[in-house]
């Protein structure tokens, strides 16, 4: 059986379905009375149909369907959450050594009145600003960037917040020869080193060293669809058996769900999403992340800086583990 290979072609019934719910609409809008009642019940009817349709089709989605569902176009992103969930946002540029990273934005943020500093990586929405965002995709400037807001937060005792989104860090020739390795190592051991709390959630993908980049939390969450593995599973898949288009086999080794995270004691916990994943309700999604950052943030602001940093130590130690 052929596999979709995007979540366009993989939720096409349901994104044409969307589409005739809101062209009825419009309809109801300039219709009759007798015709707005006749449209109306057409659209209750639909509804009803699209929601069993996505009740069944969610009920039990394999880790590739998992990965469609992740690289969602309408998915929110962080720029998203942070405009829905923080207020005082002031975006902060530059890694004062080379130039800008768009991949990765951040900056100091209020949370219901909290400072904190919140960062993560950011996707585009169309192909301009995919390019520009070089597809979150960041580059050593970006890690250097994401250091710079860390070691900030410590001297000024803000709780840290990541928002990890990327399907890896930038491979190439360029990132390569500024030091994207030393950036992502440097960028961990700034995590490793700040005495603030620092909570990070998985938003979509979680991909390679471009995600634990900015990934090392005390407390680490991940959305009920998102996906976090060592490597994006084309890439996988062309490693071990040359072939890319095994995609989908390799997701399911590579056991890179939410649930296979939380079983294998990676993460800290799943933030459910709405009906139907995160970009049929974006507003709903901020709601049950908000609830779910704070509630992660309440214990780390009693705990002293030096335990808070010893925590997050022995945490990382403990990873990989086995009985």
């Amino acid at each position: 059986m052929t596999q979709p290979k995007s979540w366009k072609e993989w939720e096409k019934p349901l994104i044409e379905l969307d589409e005739a719910l809101a062209k009825l609409r419009e309809r109801s809008v300039t219709a009759t009375e007798e015709e707005r009642h006749k449209i109306d019940e057409t659209i209750k009817a639909s509804e009803q149909r699209r929601d069993k349709y996505i009740e069944k089709k969610y009920a039990n989605l394999t880790p590739w369907e998992k990965v469609l569902v992740a690289r969602a176009e309408p998915r929110p992103y962080t720029l998203d959450y942070i405009n829905a969930l923080f207020t005082n946002f002031i975006e902060l540029q530059g890694d004062r050594l080379f130039g800008q990273d768009h991949a990765i934005v951040g900056g100091p943020a209020a949370l219901d009145g909290q400072p904190v500093m919140v960062l993560g990586h950011q996707k585009g929405r169309n192909i301009q600003e995919r390019q520009m965002r070089n597809f979150a995709m960041s580059k050593p400037e970006g890690y250097r960037k994401a250091i710079r807001l860390f070691q900030m937060a410590d001297r000024f005792s803000m709780p840290i917040i990541t928002l990890v989104d990327t399907p890896a860090a930038d491979p190439g020739v360029e990132s390569e020869s500024r030091g994207i390795s030393e950036a992502i190592a440097d960028s961990m051991l700034a995590m490793f080193e700040v005495k603030v709390p620092i909570v990070s959630v998985v938003i979509g993908e979680g991909g390679s060293g471009g995600a634990i980049g900015i990934g090392i939390g005390n407390t680490v969450l991940m959305q009920e669809h998102s996906v976090y593995s060592v490597i994006p599973p084309e890439g996988c898949a062309a490693i071990l058996w040359r072939d890319a288009s095994l995609g989908p086999e390799a997701s399911a080794a590579l056991r890179l769900t939410a649930q296979h995270a939380l079983e294998m004691s990676l993460i800290d916990g799943i933030i459910p999403e709405p009906f139907g994943g995160a970009h049929r309700d974006p507003i709903e999604a901020a709601t049950l992340l908000k609830e779910a950052v704070q509630k992660a943030l309440k214990p780390l602001l009693k705990q002293k800086p030096d335990a808070l940093k010893a925590a997050r130590y022995s945490r990382y130690r403990a990873l990989g583990k086995i009985g």
